[in-house]
């Protein structure tokens, strides 16, 4: 890829697509080992967690994982008032109720990335799935100026909760 930016863009997408899905157990044990294409257990599950190609004029998000739209960012200087616009406009044209956005941590695994969600987007979140809040720590949320954080793992435990699902226990 000529684009070096564009080459860490993806390599960020990737790995949240990864560690998201290997954390609510949608991945083959040995999936490290195979191609992308051949990770899924179930290849047609819908609640894979799947990067997107980009088609036509409106932008449907990074990374679709039902009913979130994800939006990865991986910059030094943050921007999360404007990068959850975005999200929140990505998600509209996808057709999915909320978007996120999910800011890389330097230094850090995906695990330890930063997700946020509008305070707005969260209120509807609370009102349609009131068990979220108790699927994490309460520590680990955290309000900022107009929306609120959590790491990548709390938001894939999250995302589990929301879907009725609960990750695969491992030791």
């Amino acid at each position: 890829m000529a684009n070096p930016s564009k080459a860490r863009g993806t390599a960020w997408e990737s790995a949240i697509r990864d560690f998201t899905n290997a954390f609510l157990g949608l991945y083959k044990d040995d999936w490290r080992d195979l191609p992308a294409s051949q990770r899924f257990l179930n290849m047609l599950d819908w609640r894979n967690v799947k990067r997107q190609a980009q088609e036509g004029a409106k932008d449907v998000g990074d990374l679709h994982a039902w009913p979130f739209i994800l939006e990865a960012k991986d910059v030094k200087s943050p921007a999360v008032p404007t990068w959850l616009r975005q999200a929140e406009a990505e998600a509209v044209n996808a057709g999915f109720p909320y978007g996120v956005v999910i800011h890389k941590t330097r230094g850090k695994g995906p695990g330890m990335a930063r997700v946020h969600i509008t305070a707005e987007t969260y209120d509807r979140l609370m009102v349609a799935h009131p068990d979220v809040h108790a699927a994490v720590s309460p520590a680990s949320w955290a309000p900022r100026f107009g929306y609120w954080t959590w790491s990548l793992s709390d938001f894939a435990q999250v995302l589990a909760t929301v879907r009725g699902t609960s990750p695969p226990v491992t030791q």
